[in-house]
């Protein structure tokens, strides 16, 4: 029986476990300076795929930029730039838009970590262990973020009320 048991577990705990293990990227930002999912391991991360050409996703700049600002000692935001934009026009873009937190240049020969994206923007929300706890396409407010993490509580696991 507690054979069977252990079996069971590790059965249903291993994918969760691998996916953990193996979400990860490493993206430029618009300095050249290289960011890791795993550099932000202890806080919640949104990563949120964009583009400037997208009506939503400029539409949600300003509660990312919300979001990012009221919880920045517990979680980021990444906002990865998923087009084929020059760097110029990129940067010129961020400052009349005064965005804050790091934007990430994608790397459009490879598919992003988390699989085919379907439409933009498209917001992943990853818990202070590193694991994918909400996947959003669509624009995400303020509200709606706080409340994801509101229901995994301060360190990612469930909050059972």
């Amino acid at each position: 029986m507690f054979k069977t048991n252990v079996l069971i577990l590790l059965v249903i705990c291993l994918p969760a476990m691998a996916l953990a293990d193996t979400l990860d990227f490493s993206l430029p930002d618009l300095n050249g300076k290289i960011h890791r999912l795993s550099d932000y391991r202890g806080k919640w991360v949104i990563v949120n795929y964009w583009a400037t050409w997208c009506p939503a996703c400029r539409d949600e700049i300003p509660e990312l930029e919300e979001f990012y600002s009221a919880h920045r000692a517990r979680a980021v935001v990444l906002g990865v730039d998923y087009e084929d934009s020059d760097p110029t026009s990129l940067r010129s873009f961020v400052d009349e838009e005064m965005i804050t937190y790091p934007i990430l240049r994608a790397d459009l020969d490879r598919a992003p970590v988390f699989g085919r994206l379907y439409g933009l923007p498209t917001s992943f929300i990853i818990s202070p262990q590193g694991e994918l706890v909400k996947t959003k396409m669509g624009a995400v407010t303020k509200d709606y973020l706080e409340a994801v993490i509101g229901k995994f509580g301060q360190h990612g696991a469930v909050v059972m009320k």
